[in-house]
């Protein structure tokens, strides 16, 4: 029975897991917008909107915090300066999913995340 577990496994192993997490978080702040599909990126809203939340507080603890879930400074320092200011007013809900189709390859479903309020780029 699948009783109390949250968290979709995705086929990999935990240490897989965690770091293709990782590995998207830095992305999704680093470029505010990222293609992967639709399942992972409904999982990667319960691993990047915990860490836009503690970065709404800058201080050297919510750092130290953040970057030992990301393991990427470029990443920690573009959360803490450029994307939680965007978002102090707000509570919660600061990524946005949009499904844009299928996947050529294996037909899997696939999704926009971006942070909601982006900085648009030319």
């Amino acid at each position: 029975m699948h009783h109390r577990k949250s968290g979709k496994k995705l086929s990999r192993h935990t240490a897989h897991r965690k770091s293709m997490f990782r590995n998207m978080s830095a992305s999704l702040l680093k470029h505010e917008l990222i293609k992967t599909t639709l399942i992972k990126a409904k999982e990667l809203r319960r691993v990047v909107e915990p860490l836009i939340t503690l970065a709404k507080t800058d201080s050297v603890a919510n750092r130290r915090l953040a970057f030992d879930r990301l393991r990427d400074d470029a990443a920690v320092a573009r959360l803490f300066t450029n994307v939680a200011p965007r978002h102090v007013k707000r509570p919660g809900g600061y990524l946005r999913v949009l499904k844009c189709g299928f996947r050529t390859g294996d037909n899997a479903p696939m999704a926009y995340i971006e942070i909601v309020d982006r900085e648009m780029r030319a």
